[in-house]
């Protein structure tokens, strides 16, 4: 048999297995889509009311600031140092059953939140899921195995608009709930996630093939080394320090939006719950829809630029806004900016090799846990400096001029190292 011949044969013989793993790949996206669904509805629900619920606890707003600072740092904390040790265990024993330990401890952090009858609990409580919850980056490591490099950031932006719809349906009906009984929002969130358990039970598939999983070593699960593999990797490293700069900013937006709000407009949970509806729905129009024509007519990294610029731009308009429904003309003219975080995903996942996904997101994951860990202490802190001001002024907005400057400097570095690659990959070129 000539090598032609047997080329034909082995490639008409493997066509039905190609052909079938095709149609796995493709059946299982809407699996973890509906996934990741529920379980941002459930974090949506409590988001405009934790705040409030913390401050049954103090009696006054810089102790509601401080407080509830510290209920997001024990959460960031116990993030920053489980995400790596679950991604890790995603990448041995398989997605499914990282996902289930996930959806058990946000089913017990929302129940044991709404029957916390002191402080103290609520942090113990926040320790405990924030330790078993790597949710996120589990989902973007299912969706790594299930595409190629060149379909990643497409999908990438189809998981961040479920994240988007998520906060649509979520915050929203958080801030109503909240309207009725602060608790009740926890409840409900309990039952979703406690409904996510079965969904993965009994519908959920594995996307892991047994045979790119890889062992787990506790050496490389830590966060610290997780960190520096994930800088090491090719043509990554400084995406890791914007990352890391894009994350503050998120989170440091996140602690203290509802707070600002209260601070700056008199905003309750139903104001803040359809702000963050309109923060979700331009996430799901741009990553689902959006995304995709934009990658048409633009790189990864020129999306990166553009967004980091838009963004900047936005969080200052956000402090600076005197009304209340500047804060929704902000949201609808930042579409750029919810591209960035799908586009650089899907550039550290295809530096990364297939049996090292869980590992690498749980580093993103961890790396976001750390800022997530630094974001409340800031923006407490910042928060705290001009609680004293009155309602309206201008320097209420102090933590969204730091998050401004945040992606100002991610943006600088990013347009540095993409200069950079270009000026490598043409002397490259001219050597060959």
């Amino acid at each position: 048999m000539t090598a032609d011949s047997r080329e034909a044969s082995t490639g008409s013989a493997s066509a039905p297995v190609a052909e079938a793993a095709t149609r796995g790949r493709r059946a299982a996206m809407p699996f973890i889509l509906i996934t990741v669904l529920i379980d941002m509805m459930s974090i949506g629900l409590i988001i405009p009311v934790l705040p409030a619920l913390v401050g049954t606890f103090t009696g006054s707003a810089a102790d509601q600031a401080f407080w509830f600072g510290a209920v997001s740092f024990a959460f960031g904390i116990a993030n920053f140092f489980g995400s790596p040790v679950l991604g890790a265990l995603s990448d041995r024993f398989g997605r499914r059953p990282v996902l289930l330990l996930g959806f058990c401890g946000l089913a017990f952090s929302f129940f044991a939140t709404a029957l916390a009858p002191a402080l103290w609990i609520l942090v113990a409580v926040r320790l405990v899921s924030g330790a078993l919850q790597a949710n996120a980056a589990v989902a973007q490591s299912y969706v790594a195995d299930i595409s190629t490099p060149q379909e990643r950031a497409k999908r990438f932006g189809m998981l961040g608009a479920t994240f988007g719809v998520g906060f649509i349906l979520g915050p929203v009906t958080g801030g109503l709930l909240g309207d009725i009984d602060l608790h009740l929002p926890f409840y409900v969130a309990g039952g979703l996630a406690l409904l996510n358990t079965l969904y993965g039970v009994f519908v959920l598939p594995e996307s892991l093939p047994k045979a790119n999983r890889r062992p787990f070593e506790w050496r490389r699960a830590n966060p610290v080394s997780s960190l520096r593999e994930l800088r090491a990797l090719r043509g990554v490293g400084p995406l890791v320090t914007v990352m890391a700069l894009g994350g503050l900013a998120q989170f440091t937006l996140h602690s203290t939006w509802v707070l600002y709000t209260g601070m700056k407009f008199g905003w309750g949970p139903r104001e803040n719950g359809w702000s963050l509806f309109a923060v979700g729905l331009m996430s799901a129009l741009v990553q689902g829809g959006l995304m995709r024509q934009l990658l048409k007519r633009h790189t990864p990294q020129k999306l990166v630029r553009m967004g980091l610029i838009s963004s900047s731009l936005s969080y200052l308009a956000w402090g600076l806004a005197p009304e209340g429904w500047m804060m929704y003309a902000v949201i609808g003219l930042n579409l750029l900016g919810f591209t960035v975080t799908a586009a650089l995903q899907s550039m550290v996942s295809n530096a990364a090799d297939a049996t090292s996904q869980g590992r690498t997101m749980g580093s993103v994951a961890s790396l976001n846990s750390l800022m997530a860990v630094l974001a409340p202490i800031t923006g407490a802190g910042l928060l705290t400096l001009v609680s004293h001001r009155p309602q309206g002024d201008f320097l209420i907005g102090l933590p969204f001029y730091f998050c401004a400057l945040l992606q100002a400097v991610a943006a600088v570095i990013a347009f540095r190292h993409f200069r950079r690659q270009r000026s490598a990959t043409a002397a490259a070129s001219s050597a060959a």
